[in-house]
């Protein structure tokens, strides 16, 4: 079987390079698997769950708004600010910037604190809500 070149980038760093049967992302458009042989593609993603398969394994990670290319060599490449393994998912971690961004939240009068602490809210909900799933 055929298999794609995955590889995950963010700001701070590569953070995943593997060879996988499938990866699964959330777009603007809604969700997409991606397989072996699948057309060139350029597409924005929304933050959410990134899954892919290695083998018969499933992995996820959660990735904030970014961007998504499938190139014609099988090779998949996802741009985004931040991404997590879920693997290295820290519950404690998150629950703590759920109430530093729902304090934020009440007291700043900051469109952008605002948007920012939005943000985070959102992404330690998600990362909570995927390490639930995952059993972590």
């Amino acid at each position: 079987m055929q298999k794609l070149t995955l590889t995950v980038v963010s700001q701070e760093r590569k953070l995943l390079e593997t060879e996988v049967e499938s990866v699964s992302a959330i777009t603007t458009q809604g969700e997409i698997t991606i397989l072996a042989r699948h057309i060139p593609l350029f597409t924005q993603l929304k933050t959410g769950e990134l899954r892919y398969f290695e083998g018969e394994r499933e992995h996820s990670i959660v990735v904030s708004d970014g961007f998504l290319t499938v190139n014609p060599n099988n090779e998949v490449i996802v741009m985004v600010d931040s991404a997590t393994l879920a693997r290295d998912i820290s519950v404690a971690q998150a629950e703590e910037a759920i109430s530093a961004a729902k304090e934020t939240m009440k007291i700043s009068e900051n469109r952008r604190e605002l948007i920012m602490a939005e943000a985070s809210l959102k992404r330690a909900m998600l990362e909570i809500k995927v390490a639930q799933k995952r059993g972590l």
